[in-house]
């Protein structure tokens, strides 16, 4: 009896996104102490929903990944699923953050791969970049350079 190969159809992607979002109201509420357990639990959530976290860049009001998205989930539910869990996870840390909650929107960048170095770094000198450059004028630059309209009454709920 001859075996004969079954083909399965693949579905292959690629799709690295670079995301951004505030506390609410920008508040500084993300300390330096847990900075790098948040980073692993974002890594942990992203995993759990079929993607990997490249790598993640934050400050006290507001956190930058670079993802590599699943190509079965929409940008929308990711997101959704990392903001509702590291929320929730830093409520569980200290009663500091019992109040503690992102932002409603965020904003997301479609990155080349072969820019895919240059955004890590640049996530790797948040603390350095923000001594200069706030936040609103920060996501303002992204959201010109990636050519996203926008409303500044409403950008920043």
């Amino acid at each position: 009896m001859r075996l004969r190969w079954l083909r399965m159809p693949q579905s292959l992607a690629n799709l690295l996104a670079h995301l951004v979002f505030s506390t609410k109201n920008r508040e500084p509420t993300i300390p330096d102490a847990v900075r790098s357990d948040l980073h692993a639990y974002f890594a942990g959530t992203i995993r759990d929903h079929d993607g990997v976290l490249l790598r993640a860049g934050s400050v006290s009001d507001h956190a930058h990944l670079l993802i590599r998205m699943p190509r079965t989930r929409t940008p929308a539910d990711m997101v959704k699923e990392i903001k509702i869990g590291s929320s929730k996870w830093l409520k569980t840390v200290s009663t500091r953050f019992a109040g503690f909650q992102w932002q409603a929107g965020y904003g997301m960048f479609s990155v080349s791969p072969s820019q895919c170095a240059s955004v890590e770094a640049y996530l790797d000198f948040q603390a350095e970049h923000h001594r200069r450059v706030t936040f609103q004028d920060e996501y303002r630059r992204l959201l010109s350079e990636h050519d996203v309209e926008y409303d500044e009454r409403f950008v920043w709920e």
